[in-house]
């Protein structure tokens, strides 16, 4: 178990069950009602740290190493998923997964940023940060989805688009730009949510949706508290004072008027317990979708438009 810096007094605790498990391993002593203590101490202590986050600490927890990714999302919410693969004209990239799935049932593409669990697996994904390619396969997804008439969700976790020369000299910016104009016409109903990080234009090249949701520990902002912080101080150490100016939680952008609700998460964040997240999730694909489908294809278009047109909007 990985614990953040903020998260000592609940490692601490720990130690102290680990210390007195071992204990009752090589004793004849009971220890069962210190253990049951202890974990009525760690979840109140847990519950206190939580209920009381900075931004800075929000960002933390978003960037957790445990947190549950787009593959783990499809493992626990759906069935038969089809991973389909490459933009059709440079190569596949693997920061961004899609594909057919089944959810109760109910068929739907399903696409999302993915990252890596080691330092092997994060250098194949490239840290989640999607070149072109990554985008215009999400888009051919996307229009893969509308012909069947098939409804699209996109999971965002993602710490920005791939700022290499490579990538930009392969159309980073037209990829991006190119599936905002797409994705605010499709005919298909689309939910997006933001389940760790949304950063910038590799956020927002999959984002663009009828209904946009994040999770609590979540955050999506134009930069990241490093960069924006690294722009205005030429350094990282003021990412703290940066990420408070940014108001980049999900508690932000919902009073904005940017998402449409704050989906809770488990005490502790998402990646204490990946099934319970998923389960929370779940009510929230099934009950927007079915709302969604009940709208004629010109007027949920509309709404997703005005929405879009509010956002920012001043008087």
């Amino acid at each position: 178990m990985v614990f953040l810096d903020f998260e000592k007094p609940i490692s601490d605790l720990y130690l102290q069950k680990e210390k007195l498990e071992n204990i009752g391993k090589k004793s004849t002593l009971n220890v069962d009602d210190s253990i049951l203590e202890l974990d009525k101490k760690i979840e109140e202590t847990r519950i206190k740290i939580y209920s009381n986050l900075s931004r800075w600490q929000k960002v933390q927890v978003a960037r957790h190493p445990e947190r549950p990714y787009t593959l783990h999302y499809i493992e626990l919410l759906s069935d038969n998923f089809i991973e389909l693969h490459g933009d059709r004209k440079f190569k596949d990239d693997k920061a961004i997964i899609g594909g057919f799935c089944k959810i109760d049932g109910k068929a739907i593409m399903v696409i999302g940023h993915q990252k890596g669990r080691n330092t092997k697996m994060r250098q194949y994904r490239n840290f989640g940060m999607a070149q072109p390619e990554g985008y215009r396969k999400a888009l051919r997804l996307m229009k893969l989805a509308e012909k069947f008439n098939v409804p699209i969700i996109t999971f965002i976790d993602t710490p920005g688009a791939y700022p290499g020369l490579e990538a930009e000299q392969r159309g980073q910016a037209e990829a991006i730009a190119r599936n905002l104009y797409e994705m605010a016409k499709l005919e298909v109903p689309i939910l997006s949510f933001v389940i760790g990080e949304g950063a910038s234009g590799g956020a927002l090249g999959i984002g663009v949706s009828d209904k946009l949701f994040m999770l609590e520990h979540a955050w999506f902002s134009v930069i990241s508290p490093e960069s924006c912080s690294s722009i205005l101080w030429r350094t990282w150490e003021q990412r703290e004072i940066a990420a408070e100016a940014l108001k980049l939680t999900a508690q932000d952008n919902f009073e904005f008027g940017i998402i449409d609700a704050i989906i809770p998460e488990p005490i502790g964040g998402a990646h204490t317990n990946h099934e319970e997240m998923a389960k929370i999730i779940k009510p929230f694909i099934l009950k927007e979708l079915e709302k969604l489908e009940q709208l004629s294809v010109k007027e949920r278009i509309k709404k997703r438009i005005e929405k879009l047109e509010k956002i920012g909007s001043v008087g």
